[in-house]
């Protein structure tokens, strides 16, 4: 601490803001940068992402995918400054209201509107990342391939199934698992990809002045059109209505097609939206358990619950899904 304090310090220093600045420590997020508050006198308050050691600005992916995403447009953070000695950026201070916390104090039309908002930045961030397809910028290059989503399937396996419930496969129920995985991420890599914020939820979405900007957009990359939209609608941190989600992907599929989606393309985008969830459920549950058991951090435990019902909704709806709940549920009775 005394040294991000001490580069804290050197860096308004640099700006001729010493004088004037009082610096507050900020929540952070399950990455290893550390958020403060700068706020000057006569001026507006700034946030100050502090990075663990030296950063190259020009080569971060946060600075790539902040000028594609500035070029759709679509709201993100003005970057104001930076100093890579010390790995230091300086962000527009967007308050702190995520739209998670925002939620709780609004009434159903305020709600409803919001997350109107909110899928229509994913249609522009789809649309208009098609348009800006360049080899400049960092997510065209990436993608949820098999490799990655398998990838994020056995993260659920080591740091929830085994490290947090305390698992033990066999090597029999671990090739079967890894069967069933191997099936639902070859569909999932098999469609056509679109620009993925990655991590779209309640908590990455700040309300400032009304409009919802983006934030913690670094792993931008491309993936099948219904990823965003289940981060935002199989929230873990949020409850939704099975009307509500029916609502939101009837908002959005109207947004792509111009209002003449048939009723066919939205029971086969429905489908596509729960076999996505199902991967994107099970990733989150790793990444909970990961936090739980390997960066001592509980308070990811309470989002479990929401998140498993979500897994089991989906097991529940779809017969293919009937194995992977046998195996699963050995381990998880939430799952039965």
């Amino acid at each position: 601490m005394d040294d991000v304090r001490s580069r804290i310090d050197q860096y308004l220093d640099e700006h001729g803001l010493a004088a004037r600045a009082r610096v507050v420590p900020l929540t952070g997020d399950a990455s290893d940068r550390r958020y403060f508050r700068v706020q000057v006198r006569d001026e507006p308050s700034q946030v100050l992402a502090v990075h663990p050691g030296p950063i190259e600005f020009a080569r971060l992916p946060f600075a790539n995918v902040a000028r594609l995403l500035s070029a759709m447009p679509v709201p993100v953070p003005a970057i104001l400054g930076h100093a890579d000695a010390l790995g230091v950026i300086a962000l527009q201070d967007l308050g702190d209201v995520t739209l998670q916390a925002h939620l709780g104090a609004s009434s159903p039309a305020e709600h409803a509107a919001l997350y109107r908002q909110a899928v229509t930045h994913i249609h522009t961030m789809q649309r208009r990342g098609a348009d800006l397809a360049s080899p400049d910028y960092v997510p065209y290059g990436i993608a949820f391939d098999v490799e990655k989503l398998t990838w994020e399937l056995q993260f659920f396996v080591r740091h929830f199934l085994e490290a947090y419930r305390g698992a033990h496969l066999t090597p029999a129920a671990a090739d079967a698992l890894a069967t069933e995985f191997a099936a639902v991420a070859q569909e999932l890599a098999a469609e056509p990809r679109v620009l993925c914020h990655r991590d779209y939820h309640s908590r990455n979405l700040m309300l400032c002045d009304g409009v919802l900007h983006i934030i913690d957009f670094q792993d931008t990359r491309m993936g099948p059109d219904t990823y965003d939209m289940v981060s935002l609608l199989r929230d873990s941190y949020v409850d939704f209505s099975e009307q509500q989600v029916e609502e939101l992907i009837a908002f959005f599929l109207a947004l792509r097609t111009r209002g003449t989606a048939a009723v066919g393309d939205a029971q086969e985008y429905r489908r596509r939206f729960d076999l996505m969830a199902v991967q994107r459920n099970l990733k989150a549950l790793g990444t909970f358990g990961f936090q739980t058991t390997s960066r001592g951090n509980p308070v990811y435990i309470q989002y479990m619950p929401r998140t498993l019902a979500y897994v089991r909704a989906n097991f529940e709806r779809y017969p293919r899904f009937a194995r992977l709940r046998e195996l699963l549920a050995a381990h998880v009775d939430e799952l039965r």
